[in-house]
């Protein structure tokens, strides 16, 4: 039998009997093939059904952890596709061959966190005979989380990030780990993962310890949305917990995981975010008829920055059909100009909307070293110490170091905090009659002075851009020496991806906000059949949401449900594969 049936028949028993006779790269019917990176899956849903349904229905791709390097795109079908995954066999196989060696070779030898204690204490010995008893003791100190549990779709990411890390086979982990990781994955039980916890430095200690705390049967999870004892969840689906072999408990908790889990989810939120930026900062270009060479490819093309570029030629895309922003020659070089001596037409538009591509263009910029780095993170070992059973020896350092990261992520939020600026002064723009001198006053489309249109959700957004303003102290410069001074210099990256994801969060709601505005000026101009086909689309589906109003009433609803559509709308897939950073100027 193919190892990958091997492997779904431990996880799903009932499944076994139907298994068997399965194993031809495709069955017949509606099924799916074999691909370079996918195996077949057999969804646990499906397989207590008839065989005409197991063998039409039930074969979709599965994604191979370790054996290759997993991609930006990988990590988002699994966290939000709900893609299956299970580990690589020939990755299996040096996973346990590192197991192996770590077994013999640390048979007589002193080496860190098998015979000795942890941190400052590693001074003191360990007898044989309290080994493992050492790891769990590990395992529950550590456990000590405070603050808000983090959510389900975080701790996901948390998980895919360790068990790629084990995959690299350097832990010297016994192979039971990773498929027990990969089962909970793919099962969708969530350890309980506290926010507040470990300082980046022998990685996301306390975080991890959470997870290590599951995987040995205590603890608790959130499982079908409800947070529950850990022992009943596994016994109502048949998993059995994981049992210390040599050193898995300090394995699961030295490592980067969970500032790298949400800093991939931050970075893909990010992309998305960028792309509603560059989609509303075109709108409003339209509805102030904004004259059309501050995005043109000639005068973008001198400024050798990718990011720029990129944004520039997104916004001659989505308004390549408009019929509202205009041309400069055909109004102000229009000879008949030069007869007045004071312009109708504004020469040059305010910087928020004339700006968008030398803004966002380093946003753009900042994201895509973001995914270099932390992608580079996710396919990196990040223990210590590392088992290295190729070259037979076992090297001790600071792997599980959180800087590059930390770093990542500082700037990722100061990118994204500049990003929700630009939105609150093309917001203020479109709400200051005194500036645009188009619109009524808070694009009240009521009564003035009964009436007040926009007016309390510009407080929202303002307040909310001054939140994102102070979240934007940088993590990476805010070290405090702790553990005994044994770790004297720590990045604080859990925190600093934290931050990010609150900025983002903010950021969707400050866009939200905005994007409800244009809707009214687009309503006051009556002019939503001259947009371009992208931008009309998004008036579209917005309204169908949040219709137009007169009256006042409540709107806190409203903002909601457009920053969820922002938040869950697939219409940028080309954000969520790497930005291109060449052959673009």
């Amino acid at each position: 039998m193919r190892p990958i049936f091997t492997y779904l028949q431990a996880q799903y028993p009932s499944a076994k009997a139907r298994l068997n006779g399965c194993h031809s790269p495709k069955a017949s019917g509606d099924d799916v093939f074999f691909k370079s990176e996918h195996l077949p899956y057999f969804r646990p849903d499906f397989v207590e059904t008839n065989n005409q349904t197991l063998l039409n229905k039930t074969i979709v791709p599965i994604l191979q952890v370790g054996g290759k390097a997993l991609t930006l795109d990988d990590f988002y079908q699994v966290i939000f596709n709900n893609t299956a995954i299970a580990p690589n066999e020939q990755a299996l196989q040096k996973v346990e061959a590192s197991f192996n060696f770590l077994g013999n070779f640390s048979s007589n030898k002193l080496i860190y966190g098998i015979n000795t204690g942890f941190g400052p204490m590693a001074q003191y010995k360990v007898s044989n005979e309290n080994r493992l008893q050492l790891q769990y003791n590990l395992i529950r100190s550590h456990a000590s989380g405070g603050g808000s549990l983090m959510q389900p779709q975080l701790v996901k990411a948390l998980m895919l990030a360790r068990l790629n890390s084990f995959m690299q086979a350097h832990s010297g982990v016994h192979p039971e780990l990773v498929n027990l990781l990969a089962e909970l994955i793919n099962k969708n039980v969530y350890p309980c993962i506290f926010e507040h916890g470990g300082v980046g430095a022998s990685g996301d200690l306390v975080q991890l310890a959470h997870l290590a705390l599951v995987l040995i049967g205590e603890g608790e999870v959130i499982y079908n949305g409800e947070v529950q004892p850990t022992a009943s969840v596994f016994e109502q689906l048949n998993i059995k917990p994981l049992q210390i072999h040599i050193r898995e408990g300090l394995a699961i908790i030295n490592g980067t995981s969970a500032m790298t889990g949400i800093g991939l989810l931050n970075i893909i939120r990010a992309k998305k975010l960028l792309g509603w930026s560059v989609m509303l900062s075109a709108m409003i270009n339209e509805v102030v008829g904004a004259f059309d060479d501050h995005y043109s490819h000639e005068l973008n093309r001198v400024k050798h920055h990718t990011g720029q570029n990129a944004i520039a030629a997104q916004l001659r895309e989505i308004l390549k059909d408009s019929q509202m922003t205009r041309s400069r020659s055909e109004h102000l070089y229009n000879p008949e100009n030069l007869d007045q001596e004071i312009f109708e037409d504004k020469v040059q538009e305010y910087y928020s909307l004339r700006c968008v591509t030398q803004i966002l263009g380093p946003v753009y910029d900042t994201i895509a070293q973001a995914e270099q780095v932390v992608v580079d993170e996710l396919n990196s070992v990040n223990d210590n110490p590392v088992i290295d059973h190729e070259n037979h020896n076992i090297f001790h350092g600071g792997n599980f170091h959180g800087d590059y990261v930390s770093l990542e992520m500082d700037k990722l939020k100061i990118a994204v905090t500049r990003l929700s600026m630009l939105s609150e002064r093309q917001l203020n723009y479109l709400l200051n009659d005194k500036l645009n001198q188009k619109f009524p006053p808070f694009l009240n489309l009521g009564v003035l002075g009964f009436n007040f249109g926009m007016q309390g959700m510009q407080f929202t957004a303002t307040s909310t851009v001054a939140e994102n303003q102070t979240l934007s102290y940088p993590m990476y410069v805010h070290s405090i020496p702790n553990n005994n001074d044994n770790q004297d210099i720590v990045s604080m990256g859990c925190n600093a991806a934290l931050l990010s994801k609150k900025v983002i969060d903010n950021s969707f709601e400050v866009l939200a906000i905005q994007a409800m505005t244009l809707l009214q000026a687009v309503d006051y101009l009556d002019c939503a059949n001259k947009l371009s086909t992208q931008t009309n689309k998004v008036y579209t589906d917005l309204r169908a949401i949040f219709p137009t109003f007169i009256e006042d009433k409540p709107k806190y609803q409203d903002l909601q449900q457009v920053k969820a559509y922002f938040e869950t709308a697939e219409i940028f897939p080309e954000f969520i594969k790497p930005f291109n950073t060449k052959n673009i100027i």
